[in-house]
């Protein structure tokens, strides 16, 4: 056979995203043990089984190979802490993680997503692991979403198509749900990846104006200036003119009216007819930007929602330098692609 190299399996496997858990027990003398692990899984409803599996080297492995209990505590997305924690070697893996005490005096974490007490019923040698079964004996579960992992980090989970929630932003009032928000909060880090490790910014139309709401910082940011809840300019920047252009009218026209005098309108409406043709919108920096105090240029493209309505902005800005300003270069047209996607995730067809 072929030798095969053990961090790219590690890699390759990484690909398949799991949940979190870290499975806790008890020892003959009662003290409690714990370990993260997302090599959980299910195996039968009837009789309710389930498996996980453990290194050979594990400090907790005596306890777990001799104990006839376990529990899995599937975490919640707030639980980063308590998953990076029970990771780690050491004798105070429980210090400040409140717990209630299961079957047979085995803790479950506080919090958790989910849980599931178990019985041991066999346990299976796996090459440098051991795999468990049990037999599941009581269960809960809370309102929390559940933590992920995935590709060597941390994720949070949503509805691939958020159906019916997609449409319920509030009657055409152009403003996105919470849900849309976290599902493009979420979608950044890939979409920094997918244009080039370039600064990715999400938008949504606020009080006063386009709202930058989240940053995804590439490798090489755009500057150490990035911060939310900044209104943008509606004619000067990327973001602004996207919402000018692909948003209702009824809702940019006060704001425009306070940046625009009468004798720019006509050239303005120019360049929104232009980035409507083409699908984003575009500004290029002559001169150092306030905020990045560098010159910039900068792409921005619609996502709308179930009813068709802008909802939110992606946008990228980069040093001049490194962003190439031609309408069909491959950053805007990744921009678009991915804006397009996050549009179909939030419904609109």
């Amino acid at each position: 056979m072929n030798q095969i190299d053990r961090r790219e399996l590690r890699r390759t496997l990484g690909a398949f995203t799991t949940g979190v858990t870290v499975v806790t027990t008890v020892d003959g003398t009662n003290k409690s043990f714990g370990v993260t692990a997302n090599s959980f899984n299910s195996v039968s409803l009837d009789p309710p089984l389930i498996l996980w599996s453990q290194s050979l080297t594990s400090s907790s492995y005596p306890a777990f190979r001799d104990a006839d209990r376990f529990v899995v505590n599937i975490l919640a997305e707030h639980q980063i802490h308590v998953s990076n924690q029970f990771a780690k070697s050491g004798d105070d893996k429980f210090r400040d993680i409140a717990v209630t005490s299961g079957l047979g005096g085995v803790p479950i974490i506080d919090g958790a997503a989910a849980w599931l007490e178990c019985e041991k019923v066999a346990a299976y040698p796996g090459g440098d692991h051991v795999v468990y079964l049990g037999r599941v004996e009581r269960m809960g579960r809370s309102a929390h979403r559940p933590l992920a992992f995935g590709d060597g980090r941390y994720m949070v989970t949503f509805a691939h198509d958020l159906g019916e929630l997609a449409g319920a932003t509030s009657q055409s009032s152009g403003l996105p749900g919470l849900d849309a928000v976290r599902l493009a909060g979420a979608a950044l880090p890939e979409i920094c990846e997918q244009i080039g490790q370039r600064t990715v910014g999400l938008a949504v139309w606020g009080n006063l104006g386009p709202t930058i709401v989240r940053w995804e910082p590439s490798t090489a940011p755009v500057s150490p200036y990035l911060q939310t809840g900044v209104v943008v300019s509606l004619t000067q920047s990327a973001t602004g003119m996207a919402f000018a252009a692909f948003q209702r009218p009824e809702f940019v026209e006060e704001a425009l009216r306070r940046e625009l005098g009468a004798d720019d309108r006509e050239a303005f409406a120019e360049r929104l007819t232009e980035a409507r043709a083409r699908g984003v919108a575009r500004a290029v920096g002559a001169a150092p930007s306030v905020r990045h105090k560098v010159t910039v240029n900068a792409f921005s493209v619609p996502v709308f929602d179930a009813t068709g309505e802008m909802v939110m902005a992606l946008s990228t800005t980069c040093p001049s330098e490194r962003l190439d300003p031609e309408w069909t270069g491959p950053v805007p047209e990744a921009l678009k692609a991915a804006g397009q996607r996050l549009s179909r995730q939030l419904g609109c067809r």
